[in-house]
């Protein structure tokens, strides 16, 4: 259980309970409405279909292609919608001294399972480096940020980068194999 392709699996499972915490226990939505403006009309069950299918997508194309660029697309969803994602909820509550409704999940499950996927994927060559790791950090929290600013339409144009950044990591790849 402590190969990447095996732990990526908990992927789903966790945004699920986090979404549970967020909207069945707690009110997000409503949290989020008293410090941020309201752009996203779509329904929080509609976000919850569509980042696990998105995410169960990304982890059955890891699981039949097995390269880098596959792995690089399931750690850049899970780096965007829940370590950046567990960082909001911890710094929001804290900066605004209210409980961020999704902060116990996003520290009890987010942070454990992503640094065990994370350590799997240094550990089976998936990642490089901790520069590659950074980078990804540094663009899972661009696209969260602009999914907070402007809303769910980020979520189209993470779709459509995907392949590109699919096949610009395989070419990185190949070129390095190459040069070696």
């Amino acid at each position: 259980m402590k190969e990447f392709k095996n732990l990526i699996i908990l992927g789903p499972l966790i945004y699920a309970l986090h979404h549970f915490e967020e909207h069945i226990i707690f009110n997000f939505r409503e949290w989020r409405l008293s410090y941020f403006s309201d752009n996203n009309a779509i329904p929080t069950e509609a976000v919850l279909i569509i980042l696990i299918s998105q995410l169960l997508l990304f982890i059955f194309i890891h699981l039949v292609k097995n390269n880098r660029g596959s792995a690089h697309i399931v750690l850049f969803f899970l780096m965007t919608t829940q370590v950046v994602n567990a960082f909001f909820h911890v710094f929001f509550s804290f900066y605004f001294n209210d409980f961020s409704p999704g902060a116990i999940t996003a520290v009890l499950l987010y942070l454990p399972v992503n640094y065990l996927i994370i350590k799997a994927a240094l550990k089976e060559g998936h990642l490089k480096s901790y520069l590659e790791l950074f980078i990804l950090f540094l663009a899972g929290i661009t696209y969260f940020t602009l999914f907070e600013v402007i809303g769910a339409q980020v979520l189209v144009y993470f779709l459509m980068t995907t392949p590109l950044y699919y096949i610009m990591i395989n070419k990185i790849e190949a070129k390095a194999a190459t040069t070696t």
